[in-house]
C-alpha cells in the first residue's frame, strides 16, 4: 500500500483483507458445483497448453481455489491477489504454489512473461476509468498469442456492500458491465475476442466469460 494507491484501491484491499475468511467460506466448493464454470476453466487450460505452456496469472486469485484447480488440471499456475489476507490463506490452503501480493493496475511482472492471464471475477472492483489500464497490463505481461480468460457480472450498474459474508463492515463498490463493453476495452488493448459466454441469462445476476488472445 503507498500514499498515492486511489481511495477505491484502498478500500478494496481493506474489505477483503476484513471479510477473508468470510469470503474463503462462501466460494469453498464453487467450481464442483458449477459445471459451466468448471468446463470454462479447463477451456483455458487447454489454450494454454496449445500455446506452449508456461506460468499462467490468476490476477485477483482471492483465496487461491482456481489457481489451485489449474494447477490440477497441469498448468504452472500462480495467484496475485491485493489482499494480503487472501494471499495469506492461499499460501495456507496451497502450500506448494506461489502467491504474491499485487495489484492488476500495476502488474510486478515482465514484458511477455507469462503464457496465459486468468482474471475470474476480479475486475469487477475496477471503476471504468482504470479499465483501460488494467488491459494495458494483461497485454505487456502476456506473451503474444498467449490466451486470456476474464469473467465478470453482467449488467449495467453499480453495487456497493457495507456488510461482509460473516456481517463484518466493509466498504466495497461491484460493477456489472455488458459483455460488448469489456469486450470493447479489450479490443483497445489490442486483444482479439475468441469466444463470449454468458452464465444464467436468466438469473437477477447473470455472469460472463470472454476469451481473447
Amino acid at each position: 500500500m503507498t500514499a498515492d494507491d486511489p481511495a477505491w484501491l484502498v478500500a478494496t484491499r481493506s474489505s477483503y483483507d476484513t471479510d477473508a475468511a468470510g469470503y474463503t467460506e462462501k466460494v469453498r466448493g464453487l467450481l464442483s458445483e458449477r459445471p459451466f464454470l468448471r468446463a470454462s476453466v479447463a477451456l483455458f487450460a487447454e489454450f494454454v497448453r496449445a500455446a506452449g505452456g508456461g506460468p499462467v496469472a490468476d490476477v485477483g486469485c482471492g483465496p487461491g481455489y482456481v489457481t489451485g484447480h489449474l494447477h490440477e488440471l497441469g498448468v504452472d499456475a500462480f495467484g496475485i491477489d491485493l489482499s494480503p489476507e487472501m494471499i495469506a490463506i492461499a499460501r495456507r490452503d496451497y502450500p506448494g504454489l506461489r502467491f504474491e501480493v499485487g495489484t492488476m493496475t500495476d502488474l510486478d511482472l515482465p514484458d511477455d512473461s507469462v503464457a496465459g492471464l486468468l482474471a475470474f471475477w476480479s475486475i469487477i472492483h475496477i471503476p471504468d476509468d482504470a479499465m483501460p489500464g488494467v488491459f494495458d497490463e494483461f497485454r505487456r505481461v502476456l506473451r503474444p498469442g498467449g490466451p486470456l480468460l476474464v469473467g465478470f457480472h453482467v449488467g449495467d450498474e453499480t453495487q456497493r456492500s457495507s456488510e461482509g459474508y460473516p456481517g463484518r463492515p466493509i466498504d466495497v463498490t461491484s460493477h456489472r458491465r455488458k459483455p460488448s463493453q469489456v469486450a470493447g476495452w479489450l479490443r483497445d488493448a489490442r486483444f482479439t475476442i475468441e469466444a463470449e459466454m454468458v452464465f444464467g441469462p436468466d438469473a437477477r445476476v447473470p455472469g460472463a466469460i470472454l476469451f481473447a488472445k
